[in-house]
């Protein structure tokens, strides 16, 4: 069921026939499953198959979010880690693998700015890391910084390296975000970054969220799992991007 949401927030539209036959399963237990998504209101069954009902303006709870791909988390949060140096002054987004490589970021002798309540909690009384806190408005929810304040913040200061999350990622639409107020910071993180990571577990290829934050070519690295479609690998590859798989 997970993938045929999955499908549906990269289509729109699912055929029976071709899920039956993507996910070697029959076409009965594929008609359950989207009737089970329909009453869930994700879809609206039509003949043949489905449409979806996911509304690209929103995103889920932070909750249920951090409780999906788990594992590949916290590998990206690792491998994310693994390329900053010791010594860098990092700006670290939100979001829950955002917040995965904060955990992994707690040993380190580092400099780092959290746009997010969740990660600033993670570092707080970390030995070795200096906190740099935004100003700005808290969003409820999201636990994420906002506002004029936060963009003058960041913009008064200068980064090694800019870790940004993102809601999704595509060749045609670059990376993406939902909270529009988010998508200004996020710009503002990556304008005041050398390099920047964009940290994204593979479910978000192939997804657009409501705002646009940058096209592929203004990041440097992208850091997912092995379920990366291979033409999205390709696109970023050739938008100049090193991908690194956790």
């Amino acid at each position: 069921m997970r993938e045929i949401v999955n499908a549906l927030r990269v289509n729109d539209t699912v055929s029976v026939a071709e899920l039956a036959l993507r996910h070697r399963v029959s076409e009965m237990t594929i008609r359950r499953d989207l009737d089970e998504l329909a009453r869930q209101g994700v879809a609206r069954r039509v003949r043949g198959g489905a449409i979806s009902l996911l509304l690209r303006g929103e995103e889920p709870p932070f909750q249920v979010r951090e409780r999906e791909a788990v594992e590949a988390k916290r590998r990206i949060g690792a491998e994310v880690a693994a390329l900053i140096a010791d010594g860098e002054a990092v700006l670290l987004d939100g979001g829950t693998t955002a917040l995965e490589v904060a955990r992994a970021l707690r040993e380190r002798r580092l400099t780092v700015l959290p746009l997010a309540v969740q990660p600033l909690a993670e570092l707080a009384g970390a030995p070795r890391v200096r906190l740099v806190v935004p100003g700005g408005e808290v969003r409820p929810g999201e636990l994420d910084f906002t506002g004029p304040l936060t963009e003058r913040a960041i913009a008064a200061l200068r980064f090694d390296t800019a870790v940004i999350g993102c809601c999704g990622l595509s060749p045609e639409h670059g990376l993406t975000a939902h909270d529009l107020p988010g998508v200004a910071v996020k710009q503002a993180a990556i304008a005041a970054a050398r390099r920047v990571i964009a940290a994204a577990d593979s479910g978000k290829f192939g997804r657009t969220a409501f705002g646009t934050v940058c096209p592929l070519e203004r990041l440097d690295v992208v850091v997912t799992d092995d379920g990366i479609p291979a033409s999205q690998r390709e696109a970023l590859t050739a938008a100049g991007v090193t991908v690194r798989v956790a």
